[in-house]
């Protein structure tokens, strides 16, 4: 998994996996979906992302087991 914040265009990408994009979905107002050759999600962009995300220049990770 990879996030990138793009500030010129004040965008975020959430990228699950790498594979090639079939179709892209907004599936919400600011939120676009690009979808892989076998109908899963491969990442999401979020449009106006400082509007957004509470803190472009910081990520948490965690895993729960």
């Amino acid at each position: 998994m990879k996030i990138t914040y793009d500030r010129e265009t004040d965008s975020m990408t959430i990228t699950l996996r790498d594979d090639r994009i079939k179709e892209s979905d907004e599936v919400r107002p600011g939120v676009i979906a690009d979808f892989g050759y076998d109908g899963a999600i491969v990442r999401f962009e979020i449009l106006d992302a400082s509007k957004v995300v509470s803190s472009t220049q910081e990520i948490q990770f965690a895993i729960n087991n």
